[in-house]
């Protein structure tokens, strides 16, 4: 071949590439995903499955709005895949109780009130300021580390179901196995010694509300996986299963979970959502549908007023914060509900009170159109976004109207992929 012939056909060659590279982008972890027609139905307890099911549906016949979320989904996955896994006894003391497998946390608003000697190394006594984080609690316990086991399984489960791509559902895996599961690393499913204070107790109830604010999202994490993730075994399955047995038998029986269910505020209602989800997920509907018949008028009547004011929630500091918290539990708890034949949402109490006016309160300030008029040290409009989310998928023509208004918040708008309220400001206490 003389030169001029090789000339031509490199031509050709870089052509036909370019060509190529048009017609084949290149891939993405947000790419419309390769699936086949017909996904499992994750059992989750709290997100609907069968929604989760037709989302994926739509994202491989290449639907741009999700799409637009997926990218999103998959930038907070990625950001997963270098970190952890996590482990209890990694902390630098064991709690109260000698057993480094057992998980300790310490009390977020309380701080030393003297200084700290040698005499006297904590500084105590310890003295309450509500809303005010001691940063004293994110070293030396568990407590940053169960956050990133939740937050990281619940987004790298997601993203493996909507793209397929392993390398989330073999991370997601390893996370859950090394926290959950791992004999040599697993945590004792017990919160005896959650939100300790120093010098005064070794644990409280309260210490509850470090997993139920979030951890029937590590349930149905575990849902998503169980539909075929690569990484996620028979065993892992098996272990999981065993160990929510356990620690929903703990929730149910201990002293520390009975004070808990008998809180008369957020921590009451996040105990409801939280025995109610691991309930169904292990099996005993039966259980999960009288704790959300029995809400109605342990938490409904009782902590929601008729004119839809949370009253122990606008006690607070951070009222807006705790408003919508406590809403993200109620949201959460009626779609359990709706899975064991119960109308949270449609429910009335004596005074009027409701989910729907609960939410319908917070749309004035949710929507930017008036200032939130309780107190708040730190007010994030986008804290209500999902719960407007709920009460819109529920009935309410208010909050559906109010969605173009809602601020999205930091990691986007991802309602259409996750139909399930979180608490998107900052859940610390």
């Amino acid at each position: 071949m003389n030169g001029r012939s090789r000339r031509r056909l490199g031509a050709l060659i870089a052509a036909a590439a370019t060509v190529a590279a048009v017609l084949v982008p290149a891939a993405s972890s947000a790419a419309a995903p390769r699936h086949s027609p017909t996904p499992k139905v994750p059992r989750t307890s709290v997100i609907d499955g069968k929604r989760l099911q037709q989302a994926r549906i739509r994202l491989d016949h290449g639907d741009p709005a999700l799409r637009k979320s997926l990218k999103q989904l998959t930038a907070t996955a990625d950001s997963w895949l270098g970190q952890g896994p996590w482990t209890v006894v990694d902390k630098p003391k064991p709690a109260p109780g000698g057993d480094p497998h057992d998980y300790l946390s310490q009390a977020p608003y309380w701080w030393p009130s003297q200084p700290k000697t040698a005499d006297n190394p904590w500084g105590c006594p310890y003295v309450q300021r509500d809303g005010e984080r001691n940063p004293e609690v994110d070293t030396g316990t568990d407590r940053p580390d169960v956050g990133k086991v939740m937050n990281s399984v619940t987004s790298l489960s997601l993203a493996w179901y909507y793209t397929g791509r392993k390398a989330y559902a073999e991370h997601a895996a390893e996370i859950l196995r090394t926290w959950f599961v791992d004999p040599a690393t697993r945590m004792n499913p017990n919160l005896d010694h959650g939100q300790f204070i120093p010098c005064k107790y070794d644990g409280r109830a309260i210490g509850i509300i470090d997993f139920s604010q979030q951890y029937t999202s590590v349930v149905d994490a575990v849902a998503l996986l169980d539909t075929g993730a690569p990484g996620w075994t028979r065993s892992d399955s098996t272990g999981m299963s065993a160990w929510n047995k356990d620690f929903l038998g703990w929730l149910v029986d201990s002293d520390f979970g009975k004070q808990e269910s008998a809180a008369e505020n957020n921590h009451g209602t996040f105990m409801d959502m939280q025995v109610a989800g691991l309930a169904l997920a292990t099996g005993d509907r039966a259980l999960a549908r009288k704790v959300v018949l029995d809400s109605r008028t342990r938490r409904i009547d009782a902590q929601i007023a008729g004119d839809g004011t949370q009253p122990q929630e606008l006690a607070r500091t951070r009222s807006w914060h705790y408003s919508t918290f406590d809403l993200v539990a109620y949201t959460r708890l009626a779609a359990i509900g709706k899975q064991v034949g119960v109308d949270l949402w449609g429910y009335r109490g004596p005074q009027g009170q409701s989910l729907f006016k609960a939410v319908d309160l917070l749309l004035p300030a949710a929507t930017g159109k008036a200032d939130w008029p309780y107190p708040e040290l730190e007010f994030y409009r986008y804290a209500a976004s999902d719960i407007v989310h709920a009460a819109a998928d529920a009935g309410d023509a208010e909050a559906r109207a109010a969605l173009p208004e809602l601020q999205a918040p930091p990691g986007g708008d991802l309602w259409a992929l996750r139909p399930a309220a979180e608490q998107l400001d900052s859940i610390a206490g």
